[in-house]
């Protein structure tokens, strides 16, 4: 009896040590995870700030847009980007290959403005579908399109004319983009008379190809480092801002 009292009388006597030690201890690892995790909460908000507010000015302009879900992973891509340095311009190009290659699915937004430059038809590749692309690949001669962000590049002249050079950013999506000649250049068969004798768009070897009339004058706007993006819906469940190699 007298022992169990002892045990009792240590353990009501160092309690309030060990319950202090215990709350000392926890509040301490509060005050240490608290600014990151606020930080955090801080950043994804403004983000969305951002984002809605130039969707907002966008839509007020009374110009076609692209979907909001897309334009939305877009701009988060694009800032993403731009704070690393991979991209230097305000310029951002949406290409929705979600949609008809009958419809005009190319987006040249200048965010310094807020406004939409061209909007425009652009082709898939050969291999990546019909009047709809379905299918995608990084690989060689594989004549497909391929998704994600890019940087542009420089420009040359090639059997298209003026052309200019990508840089894919996405490991496994894209990044073979450069080795595989992947280039934004001008095409006869981009064009409305194209799609009215075929039904569909002209198709490219894997290149997203532009109106000869627009070619030149949307280069000479994106090139040297800024930031375009290729989405389709199979790729939503992938996505992520953090893609870039």
């Amino acid at each position: 009896m007298l022992l169990n009292n002892l045990k009792f009388f240590n353990l009501h006597k160092f309690f309030p040590i060990i319950l202090l030690f215990i709350v000392t201890f926890t509040s301490s690892e509060i005050k240490l995870k608290s600014p990151k995790i606020l930080a955090s909460v801080v950043e994804t908000s403004t983000l969305e700030v951002k984002i809605n507010t130039i969707c907002r000015k966008l839509k007020d302009n009374n110009t076609v847009l692209p979907d909001l879900k897309v334009l939305s992973q877009a701009l988060a891509g694009f800032y993403d980007l731009k704070e690393r340095g991979v991209i230097t311009k305000d310029i951002l190009t949406v290409v929705d290959f979600t949609l008809s290659s009958t419809v005009k699915r190319l987006w040249v937004i200048d965010l310094s403005t807020n406004a939409i430059v061209y909007n425009t038809l652009v082709a898939h590749g050969r291999n990546t579908g019909e009047e709809f692309a379905k299918l995608f690949s990084n690989s060689d001669s594989s004549y497909k399109s391929s998704l994600g962000f890019y940087a542009t590049g420089e420009t040359y002249n090639g059997k298209h004319g003026v052309s200019l050079k990508l840089d894919g950013l996405e490991k496994g999506y894209n990044d073979n983009a450069r080795s595989r000649g992947v280039v934004v250049h001008g095409a006869d068969y981009v064009s409305d008379n194209f799609i009215k004798s075929n039904k569909r768009l002209g198709r490219s070897q894997g290149c997203p190809a532009l109106p000869v009339a627009l070619t030149q004058d949307i280069i000479s706007i994106i090139k040297n480092k800024s930031c375009l993006f290729i989405y389709h819906s199979s790729r939503d469940s992938k996505f992520r801002n953090v893609l870039f190699s």
